[in-house]
């Protein structure tokens, strides 16, 4: 087993929409058979870790449903921490209200102490308006994660960050994220791996989220430039990785020393 804990994002570095990018079964399976802890992590709220499971296993790579972090457990575990037993009105799909139901959360449109936004397909109108009276209220707003926009076949989508805009502009009450880029994140999965930050290394194709939550939460970096963020685009932020790869591929053969120059 090597020293060292896995993070990695999901989109952009072990996939592409339905494809595994190549490397990413070898990688899986290397860090399996040496016993090296890992975590997936996704700042998409929709899918539970084991709708994420099947998802990934249809695309051919193994992943326990244990090792799947997403933005809406974080913000589950985040609302435990904060109100134990407390209620939530929810906009989201079942990755969400499942993981507040396991933290024993009650779903309601009346007085909540919460209102928690995700991701959803189909953003209702309805329970827009019904979020931002609450907000108006005294609900408190929390979303998962500040993604504007998520990728589909056709092109961009909205995403929770747009909707999280949109009841904000309404009520002039800006919402807390907990999803990448807050370090939370980070030291919610750190957490659930009962790792430490100085021998975890998060792996991630944008500079904006990935890079930027694992540096502030203390762990060492990898960029791969298989998503979203290029080598010349990388260049042009204030922080850096600590190392920038092709992809994923280039780490299998030496997981237990990611940072050795091949």
């Amino acid at each position: 087993m090597s020293g060292w804990t896995y993070l990695m994002d999901m989109d952009g570095v072990l996939v592409h929409e339905e494809h595994p990018i190549p490397g990413a079964d070898e990688l899986i399976a290397e860090l399996t058979a040496a016993g090296t802890p890992f975590l997936v992590l996704t700042n998409n709220s929709i899918y539970t870790p084991r709708d994420l499971r099947a998802r990934l296993l249809r695309t051919g790579l193994d992943v326990p449903e244990q090792a799947i972090w997403t933005s809406a457990l974080a913000t589950a575990r985040f609302l435990d921490s904060q109100r134990p037993g407390g209620s939530a009105f929810v906009i989201g799909e079942a990755g969400l209200t499942t993981a507040l139901h396991e933290i024993g959360y009650v779903l309601t449109d009346r007085d909540p102490d919460y209102v928690v936004l995700g991701e959803t397909r189909t953003y209702s109108f309805t329970a827009i308006t019904r979020a931002i009276r609450l907000v108006e209220e005294g609900a408190r707003f929390i979303a998962t994660n500040p993604d504007a926009t998520g990728p589909s076949r056709e092109g961009s989508l909205p995403a929770t960050g747009s909707v999280a805009a949109l009841i904000e502009r309404a009520t002039g009450r800006a919402p807390y994220y907990v999803g990448k880029p807050n370090p939370l994140m980070m030291r919610s999965a750190l957490r659930a791996l009962g790792a430490h930050s100085e021998s975890t290394l998060m792996i991630g194709d944008r500079m904006d989220t990935d890079v930027r939550s694992g540096l502030e939460a203390g762990l060492n970096t990898i960029l791969v430039l298989t998503g979203i963020s290029g080598r010349d685009t990388a260049e042009r932020y204030p922080y850096r990785p600590t190392r920038v790869i092709d992809s994923i591929a280039d780490l299998v053969g030496h997981t237990a020393d990611p940072f050795r120059e091949p």
